[in-house]
């Protein structure tokens, strides 16, 4: 049914509507030149908005990138603090350390003292021994000399004898171990102390108070260190803080600018629509008529599908989108998927072939929810290649961005739109688009929406 439509060059199709019988040919002319001028604009607007898109786009992952840095950076700031304290920690333990080795050397010096009174005390213990032989031995020779009378005095002077001289023995053996005890806890006294002795016994030789000395630096070039990276980044985190401050001003900007871009687009779109509605034939004109008559059919179809009851009205308005599980983009189910993929195709896939540089005819419900696509954009997804899907598989999916939810809830006879159409991975299209209202049973249910290249 839509072999009629036919596109032809604008030049060539200067055609009067009743409407306007009057026009003269310089009157044409200039709708037909101020339509050129006007469809240029409206390209250069979408190209403009499409562009401040992608800057603002850069703009707000440069500010989650910011965000992120800077949460980094105070998790950086807390290690600091924590190294800078564990520090202060040590330091503190360090001095502990060193007075507890102070203390036990003090009490090994009294180890020390006290080495000396035994050694004192066996020396003594020495001599009475000593004095004691000489004793025993006078003893013995005046038993001797007393004969039979003396004989038992002289065993006993020989056992005393005997036995201070043991005592002797075992008292030089102490003096002879208390000596060597002395040398090696005054040695040790001495590392307690750091107190080093002659420097050809000590080299070579690190200490205990070396080895303190030696942690204790450590220590404090870490904290040195801890607190010049804290300084550091904290210049970073102003550095920071002033560049998220000139990309929140930036964003700002971009934010009037794509406003300004916006109502320059709209402007131009309205123009469009004005001349294309006053009589004049324009290059827009077939697309036009073509996008009124296949609404006029969907809407025809879709009443006489509730007449028959295949569907109520409540299923075809049905606004309770289901999210459907593991799809990226998201795709959503709704009651009324099964009667639009039997109806939709063969009315949306003939309007496609009736005109040249057609891209696409769908309907698209009043939430901008297309539950039958084109048949090759009806492609089963494929799991996590997100890219692919969004190009191929657009169908039960919800479109509610500005020429989506525009078309979609458009009640004038026509709304004209141009635009961007995202392929994925980066890739855009730059499409006009023609939207007439679907009605039903008197309610309006959505829009038809035909874009074409220009």
């Amino acid at each position: 049914m839509f072999s009629w439509f036919h596109r032809k060059p604008v030049e060539t199709t200067v055609v009067q509507y009743a409407a306007a019988p009057t026009m003269n040919h310089e009157l044409i002319q200039l709708a037909e030149t101020l339509e050129r001028d006007t469809s240029g604009l409206g390209c250069e607007a979408a190209q403009l908005r499409g562009s401040l898109e992608d800057t603002t786009a850069v703009a707000n992952h440069q500010t989650e990138t910011l965000a992120s840095l800077v949460a980094k950076l105070q998790d950086i700031v807390r290690s600091q603090d924590q190294i800078h304290a564990e520090t202060v920690g040590g330091m503190a333990s360090m001095q502990q350390a060193r007075e507890s080795v102070a203390h036990v050397g003090r009490e090994v010096s009294g180890v020390v003292e006290t080495l000396h009174q035994v050694s004192d005390a066996a020396q003594q213990i020495t001599q009475v021994a000593l004095q004691t032989r000489l004793v025993a031995f006078n003893a013995s020779v005046e038993a001797k000399r007393a004969g039979e009378a003396g004989a038992g005095f002289s065993v006993v002077a020989d056992a005393v004898k005997d036995l201070s001289t043991q005592v002797e023995s075992i008292s030089k053996a102490i003096m002879s171990t208390i000596g060597q005890l002395d040398q090696r806890i005054q040695s040790l006294a001495s590392d307690l102390t750091d107190q080093g002795g002659d420097a050809a016994k000590g080299e070579g030789r690190r200490t205990f108070h070396a080895a303190l000395h030696g942690v204790e630096e450590g220590v404090q070039r870490i904290s040195a260190a801890a607190d010049a990276s804290r300084q550091l980044t904290q210049g970073v985190n102003q550095e920071i803080s002033l560049m998220e401050g000139e990309v929140g001003k930036a964003r700002q900007e971009l934010s009037a600018a794509f406003k300004r871009s916006d109502a320059v687009l709209t402007v131009s779109e309205r123009l469009m629509e004005m001349i294309a509605g006053c009589g004049v034939h324009t290059a827009d004109t077939p697309y036009i008529e073509l996008v009124q008559q296949t609404a006029l059919q969907i809407s025809a179809t879709l009443e006489a599908a509730v007449a028959s009851r295949r569907v109520t009205l409540e299923h075809l308005f049905d606004e309770n989108y289901q999210a459907m599980a593991g799809t990226q983009p998201q795709q959503h189910a709704t009651r009324f998927n099964t009667l639009t993929d039997e109806l939709f195709p063969s009315i949306q896939e003939e309007a496609i072939k009736a005109l040249p540089d057609v891209v696409f005819c769908i309907a698209a419900d009043r939430n901008g929810y297309i539950s039958t696509h084109n048949h090759i954009y009806c492609q089963p997804q494929r799991p996590g290649d997100v890219v692919w899907n969004t190009a191929n598989s657009r169908w039960r999916r919800i479109f509610n961005d500005r020429t989506g939810l525009a078309s979609a809830r458009n009640k004038r006879p026509f709304l004209l739109q141009t635009y961007r159409r995202d392929m994925g991975g980066g890739k855009f299209v730059l499409l006009k688009e023609v939207a007439a209202p679907i009605t039903v049973a008197g309610k309006h249910w959505g829009g038809l929406r035909l874009a074409y290249r220009f």
